[in-house]
């Protein structure tokens, strides 16, 4: 047997291996998902020879990113667990942490969780969480595609505007998750979103139209500096749908920063 023949079984065999072991970590993680409990974090060093050449293409490498950014994002929520740093604890019925795909180029952020939110414990699940669902649609993704969370996790009652001292105590939660995240773009949904990114009282009116830059606090490695497109809420284009055309320059926008093209209908 030729010395080539040898090199190239052996590198079909290191394939079949990495393959194993792949499924094998990610068994774990979906069984971790399912309330067993995972002992540390995942080290592919500990996984695969260090002498080896890791060949994996390019889809496994996507794959590898979201369940190891899904396992960060699963324990911030434990983390967060029942919090109880501001008086919005007192009336919420449930905390609403955020939901979509780990591995997203797009985030949407929003103000916090309305009343059908405070009950499923879901982002966007109203009216305007059926509008936002029609903006993707529109932009050629559906839901699962993209990530939704808010500046606060917990309902204001009555749906009041939240308090600064509200916004301080959760901020930094919605900061780990995109510093987790690290999108291409975020797209800022309203008035408080877009001012709480951007660290800034000026109008939504005039944050819109421009992309604007926002550095998470918190870093989970390299520190990273990540577009953001400011909108109009979708409660407010409920209000006031001759807007849906502005909205819709702005989702554009967001589209050329992800780099997708949206799909022919």
């Amino acid at each position: 047997m030729s010395d080539d023949k040898v090199k190239c079984n052996d590198v079909f065999f290191f394939n079949d291996l990495v393959d194993v072991i792949v499924d094998l970590r990610n068994y774990l993680v979906s069984q971790n998902f399912l309330g067993l409990d995972y002992y540390g974090p995942i080290d592919n060093s500990l996984w695969l020879p260090p002498q080896m050449p890791v060949i994996m293409d390019e889809s496994k490498k996507i794959h590898e990113a979201r369940y190891s950014k899904a396992i960060l994002l699963e324990r911030l929520r434990k983390r967060i667990g029942d919090c109880q740093k501001c008086r919005l604890s007192e009336t919420r019925i449930n905390l609403v942490f955020g939901e979509g795909n780990p591995g997203a180029d797009i985030v949407f952020v929003g103000e916090g969780p309305g009343r059908e939110e405070d009950i499923q414990g879901r982002p966007f699940v109203g009216a305007a969480g059926g509008l936002l669902d029609n903006m993707i649609r529109a932009m050629g993704l559906e839901r699962k595609d993209v990530y939704i969370g808010n500046v606060i996790k917990c309902r204001p009652p009555g749906n009041r505007n939240p308090a600064d001292d509200e916004i301080s105590a959760c901020f930094p939660y919605l900061e780990e998750q995109l510093a987790i995240i690290s999108p291409k773009v975020i797209c800022a949904l309203g008035k408080f979103a877009a001012q709480t990114l951007l660290n800034t009282k000026v109008p939504i009116s005039r944050l819109r139209g421009r992309v604007h830059s926002y550095t998470p606090s918190v870093s989970t490695g390299e520190r990273i500096s990540i577009p953001v497109v400011s909108t109009y809420h979708p409660a407010y284009l409920l209000r006031n749908p001759g807007q849906k055309k502005v909205v819709w320059d702005d989702l554009k926008v967001v589209m050329e920063l992800a780099g997708i093209v949206k799909k022919r209908r």
